[in-house]
């Protein structure tokens, strides 16, 4: 494990954009107020932010309003908007350096991930929606009697995106491609921790031909701008990720305002399960990363590891020796696995888990203590001999911690993976095709990997089970909640209605 957890080799970079983003321009909030955001690697400040509010809200959701309804972005053809939105994704591609050093810079991001998977995945998904805008079509109905009818697919309306801080861009595009892509229009208030990647993609979308309005981007705190957004009359959608907790807020907003639509992609606690046939390397390789990757800041993060009992021990002894051998250090430096908590309250939160694990009775075999003299580094945690019933193994952590839990049979590991509230992901792992198509069929996951683990993609559907949320991202249908159907009925012939 790396020592030195907090070295300065970093990029310095001016930050250009701070201000909120509203009708096509940079301005200042309402209130003038600012707030810090904070490089994770030391606590220093990096800049100030416009601290968005309700009036700031307002005045976004009227320049959303306004161009949706009387503006050319849902009027134009599906061809034409995708035709923009493949220039914005060129333009990302030209800043891909700049874009993953500022989620660096603010959420304690490896650079090597922006560079190669986190912002290429922004264009990718551009792309993808771009080329379904043209194909978003209804269909013709016979219907019963002497009718027929048809139906169109028409975008929703103003759409408020509500964004978490560990795939600052990532989330941010999951929501926005496919809005735009339906003709929606929009207003972001991406996370306070990670705020200025959001600002750099809506100067790019103007920069695109994203017609003033149409992408609104509101800085600021989730108790008063998010607050706002979500439960504002003139939205008619709001599409959130983050915390359980918050989800029921947001839905709440929304349902004693307009009962505006609600998706929401929240919590998880996936289990990932290993099989006595499994190869114990490969198996201790995927649970690395199932666990440890992002720093554990990843809503599926495979944190409940159930292991039968047959390889248990092997795979505990081998789970430690490449827990040890994850180098954590800053993220700018390309031979480190792990870089910093997103801030001090994420980083006070994991060491707080820890110490209860500890209290409750599992063992710690590695890891558990913070790393480093400043910044917001915490060692790679495990610990074994932990219960169904102990907080470690039913709270989503979100960060460094693997619970490993042992089990006997595949009715036992199938009954443990569902003692959840939670049902985002679930991961297997065995050679035994009949356990593998058994024991996928009975997890009750939005998705699940066998013998892998983290396999996304911008065209397969992404979303949760439970109290892990509902609607999906990505693929088709993460179009279709940004759409409405109508129905169209004429008489096919003179009908005693006329």
């Amino acid at each position: 494990m790396a020592s030195e957890c907090n070295s300065n080799t970093g990029q310095s970079l001016k930050i250009k954009f701070t201000k909120l983003f509203i009708n096509g321009q940079f301005v200042d909030s309402i209130s003038g107020k600012l707030f810090e955001t904070r490089d994770p690697r030391t606590g220093d400040v990096i800049t100030k932010v416009a601290e968005g509010d309700k009036e700031d809200v307002d005045l976004a959701v009227k320049a959303a309003r306004q161009a949706f309804d009387h503006g050319p972005w849902p009027r134009m053809s599906g061809y034409e908007r995708g035709r923009i939105m493949l220039k914005l994704a060129d333009l990302i591609e030209e800043h891909i350096e700049e874009l993953a050093t500022i989620d660096t810079l603010d959420g304690g991001k490896l650079l090597s991930n922006g560079k190669q998977i986190d912002i290429p995945s922004c264009s990718s998904l551009l792309r993808y929606f771009a080329g379904a805008a043209d194909k978003i079509h209804g269909k013709t109905l016979k219907m019963s009697g002497q009718f027929q009818a048809y139906t169109l697919k028409e975008p929703i309306g103003v759409v408020g995106h509500i964004t978490p801080w560990n795939f600052p861009s990532g989330i941010f595009f999951m929501k926005v491609a496919p809005a735009l892509a339906a003709g929606c229009t929009m207003i972001i208030k991406p996370a306070e921790q990670t705020p200025l990647s959001a600002l750099f993609y809506a100067h790019l979308a103007k920069q695109a031909g994203i017609p003033d309005g149409v992408l609104n981007v509101v800085t600021g705190f989730g108790p008063t701008a998010g607050a706002a957004l979500a439960s504002h009359m003139d939205v008619d959608k709001v599409s959130f990720t983050g915390s359980t907790e918050v989800g029921r807020l947001v839905m709440e907003a929304a349902a004693k305002s307009n009962l505006k639509a609600v998706s929401l992609e929240l919590g998880g606690k996936s289990p990932l399960l290993i099989f006595n046939d499994a190869d114990v390397d490969m198996a201790v390789d995927l649970a690395r990363i199932a666990v440890f990757f992002n720093k554990g800041e990843v809503c599926v993060a495979g944190s409940r590891v159930y292991v039968q009992e047959g390889i248990y021990d092997d795979f505990v002894k081998k789970a430690v020796e490449s827990a040890e051998n994850w180098v954590v250090g800053d993220p700018f430096d390309p031979q480190v696995h792990q870089g910093p908590q997103v801030d001090k309250e994420q980083f006070e939160k994991v060491l707080r888990y820890i110490d209860m694990g500890k209290r409750e009775g599992a063992t710690l075999v590695t890891g558990g203590k913070p790393c480093g003299q400043k910044g917001y580094y915490i060692e790679p945690t495990i610990f074994k001999d932990v219960k169904e019933d102990m907080k470690i193994a039913q709270d989503e952590i979100f960060g460094p911690v693997m619970s490993l839990i042992k089990f006997k049979t595949t009715e036992e590991a199938i009954e443990k993976a569902n003692n959840t509230k939670y049902g985002l992901a679930a991961g297997i792992v065995t050679n035994d095709l009949n356990i593998a198509n058994r024991v996928s069929r009975s997890i009750r996951s939005g998705i699940i990997w066998i013998n892998c683990y983290l396999a996304t993609s911008w065209d397969c559907p992404f979303g949760g089970y439970k109290m892990s949320g509902f609607g999906r991202e990505m693929g088709l249908q993460g179009l279709d909640k940004y759409l409405q159907v109508k129905s169209v009925v004429t008489p096919i012939y003179d009908s005693p209605w006329l």
